[in-house]
């Protein structure tokens, strides 16, 4: 079915049930997730999303960035986080925007949508340099 909410935009972070890969039906558990790319498509819009996890992050691997609240209070702040918050664009799947995969957050930041907010102008960099370190692993 799908989705009954506007696309989102590249940067917003999205609650997603985002499939244990290779699988692709809908994970059990709703997460974070980073919206990197919106495609509309004949049979409906794509949307491909970054990996979001409140696990080890402190320890980033190439082509991953963090969102914490000590260290980023703004930019956690806008992303609408609960918990510090690593995003692996190696985890980046693309995804039907549909209630299979979206869900309202619990709080509902921002209405009766899956957005908790967006990627804050000041982790730009990280993210750019999570992505430039996926092109040069290849």
């Amino acid at each position: 079915m799908g989705a009954p909410w506007a696309p989102p935009s590249p940067g917003d972070i999205v609650w997603c049930h985002l499939p244990h890969l290779p699988k692709r039906e809908p994970g059990p558990k709703p997460r974070p997730a980073l919206v990197c790319e919106v495609t509309e498509r004949e049979d409906g819009v794509a949307v491909t999303v970054a990996y979001g996890t409140s696990q080890h992050v402190k320890r980033l691997h190439a082509g991953e960035f963090a969102i914490t609240k000590p260290g980023h209070r703004a930019a956690y702040d806008s992303a609408g986080l609960s918990f510090d918050t690593r995003f692996d664009l190696r985890q980046s799947v693309e995804l039907p925007w549909t209630t299979d995969f979206f869900a309202v957050p619990p709080r509902a930041p921002h209405g009766q949508n899956p957005k908790l907010g967006s990627l804050h102008a000041s982790m730009m960099r990280a993210a750019q340099a999570a992505s430039r370190a996926l092109r040069d692993d290849a």
